[in-house]
């Protein structure tokens, strides 16, 4: 399978340019096709990777200098400039696009009308655009697409999550009964994780009328920042968001106990996550290339998670590793206050995944990566103060522009 030629669109994003990365030195040709939409959003924020990120020329030829393989890149909104990615995949026929292109923040989407509307605009039409060109073209490739947990919810009663279909006896008038796989019912908490739900039916109508083969990976929270290849080369740091839009809970908790702040969890923090590590992220995605569905098969849903914990037990693992305090906070978001989860991540385990967990020692390279650059940490971008509800507003989270940190 190495050798083949790989889109990968939204190559310069944090799963996305970890991934390049690694599927170049694994030996894959790649294209990165971007359009820098996440760096604009950083700037409109005014809120910048922890780690330094260098514009993508110079970390694309820090590659080719540091390994001597290069990486290709083509400038092209996947959302609104439909020839031009028609164009670039006629051009490239690729074996197979991962994709990253869609806006992947929760928090950002429900920031304001202006952003729930650009999460769908943006992550529905990109993706409707690469089916249809790859349709109408009637090219055989892979599309690897990066969910997420989220479409399931987190309202659960303990039950094992199936990866992706759920099966189903459907009773006759006659009394017989037919049994059904049919997609896991989704439980969309917030506009991004409803455009992810809206994306599994795309998929589904694609793969049966046009026989696209489609792998959809449905990740959980992505924690650490840096792979094998990133290590290389400080020109090639991957991202460290810790503000309250694009942060991760972990990286936020890192973040406060950098500086010396107690770690806030929202509400009474019994929110179950599913958690995997970065440097898994790319593992995984490599064995969803190189297992592919057959053209005709549904679509291969995958859960790409390695582990699950409850948010304040997060913070005690960051407590105990730091020596910060934990405070709990007013939750911003509309969600069960307590929740079980459990996953499925049979077919990666079966592939040969070696899941890397928190306690792994891992974590601590994290903690070292906020300590190392907590000289350019901007607290007042931390606090998360994108609500769910008119009702929840940020002032009853506290005074302490810290609070609401979780």
């Amino acid at each position: 399978m190495r050798g083949q030629n790989v889109l990968v669109i939204g190559g310069d994003g944090f799963c996305g340019w970890p991934t390049a990365l690694r599927l170049s030195s694994l030996g894959y040709d790649v294209t990165i096709v971007d359009d820098f939409s996440r760096r604009k959003i950083a700037d409109a924020l005014g809120a910048d990777s922890l780690t330094p990120i260098a514009d993508l020329h110079t970390r694309l030829d820090t590659w080719e200098q540091v390994t001597g393989r290069r990486i290709s890149f083509e400038r092209i909104d996947i959302a609104r400039q439909y020839d031009a990615l028609k164009d670039c995949i006629e051009r490239l026929w690729p074996d197979a696009v991962i994709h990253f292109g869609e806006q992947r923040a929760a928090p950002y989407s429900m920031r304001g009308t202006s952003e729930k509307r650009y999460t769908v605009s943006n992550n529905i039409r990109g993706t409707h655009n690469l089916l249809c060109a790859i349709a109408a073209l009637r090219i055989d490739t892979h599309v690897v697409h990066l969910g997420t947990m989220g479409v399931y919810g987190y309202d659960g009663d303990g039950l094992e999550i199936p990866e992706g279909y759920l099966p189903i006896k459907v009773e006759a008038d006659d009394g017989r009964l037919f049994d059904r796989d049919i997609l896991y019912p989704t439980n969309p908490g917030s506009v991004y994780h409803m455009t992810k739900s809206m994306d599994q039916l795309m998929f589904q109508f694609y793969a049966r009328n046009d026989g696209i083969r489609i792998t959809d990976l449905h990740q959980g929270i992505v924690w650490g920042t840096q792979t094998d290849e990133t290590r290389m080369d400080e020109r090639l740091s991957n991202r460290f968001d810790y503000d309250g839009d694009y942060g991760t809970v972990l990286n936020r908790f890192l973040m406060q106990a950098a500086i010396g702040h107690p770690l806030t969890v929202h509400g009474t923090g019994g929110q179950t996550r599913a958690f995997i590590n970065i440097a898994d992220t790319v593992n995984c995605i490599t064995l969803a290339l190189e297992n592919p569905p057959e053209r005709g098969d549904k679509v291969c849903i995958r859960n790409q998670m390695t582990e699950t914990h409850r948010v304040r037990d997060l913070a005690q693992i960051v407590a105990r590793i730091t020596g910060s305090t934990v405070e709990m906070v007013s939750n911003p978001r509309k969600e069960a206050a307590e929740n079980d989860l459990r996953v499925s991540n049979k077919s990666f385990l079966d592939d040969g995944l070696k899941p890397i967990t928190l306690e792994d020692g891992l974590l601590h390279e994290s903690v070292s990566i906020a300590k190392k650059y907590q000289h350019r940490c901007d607290p007042a971008q931390i606090p998360a103060r994108s609500t769910w509800t008119p009702e929840q507003q940020p002032g009853t989270i506290g005074s302490d522009p810290m609070k609401g940190v979780a």
